[in-house]
C-alpha cells in the first residue's frame, strides 16, 4: 500500500513511545550528567537537581562547559551519584534542553526547598568566592531540563 504525503499546511500526529522511567525516578541529592565533546568523549559532572513534571532540572552557570556541550549535542546520560561523582546506578540515556531565562528564579526556589540545609553552608562559601573573583559576579545562570529519551 502506497503512502501519501500530507497536504500542505497539515500536521502529522505521531505517537511517541513510552519514556525511559529510570531518568525521572532518580532520587538523592546528586545526579551525574555526562555530556559529550565534539570528538565523542564523555564529560561527567555531579550536580544538584530537582524533579518536576517527568524531568530533572539543573541550575548551572551559562558559560559552563556542560551548557556549551549541550548546545552542540543534546544527548546526555544521567545516573544517581555521590557528591564526588561516584555512580550509584546504571546511566540512562536522556535529552537535555536549555530553558528560557525566565525559568531560572522558579527553579532556584525549587532547589532552595530541596537543599535548604546544604545552602546554609554553601552560600557563605559562594559569597567568599565572589569577593575573591569579582569577574564572576555577573555570571548568569541557565536551567537545564533533562528528559528521558523515547524508547
Amino acid at each position: 500500500m502506497a503512502t501519501r504525503a500530507p497536504a500542505s499546511g497539515t500536521r502529522l500526529h505521531v505517537a511517541l513511545p513510552r519514556a525511559v522511567p529510570e531518568v525521572v525516578s532518580i532520587t538523592g541529592k546528586y545526579v551525574s550528567i555526562t555530556t559529550y565533546r565534539r570528538d565523542g568523549t564523555g564529560v561527567s559532572t555531579p550536580v544538584w537537581f530537582v524533579s518536576e513534571g517527568g524531568q530533572l532540572l539543573v541550575v548551572t552557570e551559562t558559560g559552563s562547559g556542560k551548557v556549551k556541550r549541550i548546545g552542540r549535542n543534546p544527548f546526555v546520560t544521567v545516573a544517581a551519584c555521590s557528591a564526588r561523582g561516584r555512580l550509584h546506578g546504571r546511566p540512562s540515556p536522556a535529552i537535555a534542553d536549555l530553558l528560557a531565562p525566565t525559568e531560572v528564579e522558579r527553579v532556584k526556589r525549587l532547589m532552595g526547598r530541596k537543599y535548604r540545609l546544604d545552602l546554609i553552608f554553601i552560600r557563605p562559601i559562594r559569597a567568599l568566592q565572589s569577593l575573591l573573583h569579582p569577574e564572576r559576579r555577573r555570571e548568569t545562570t541557565t536551567v537545564i531540563a533533562i528528559r528521558p529519551t523515547p524508547t
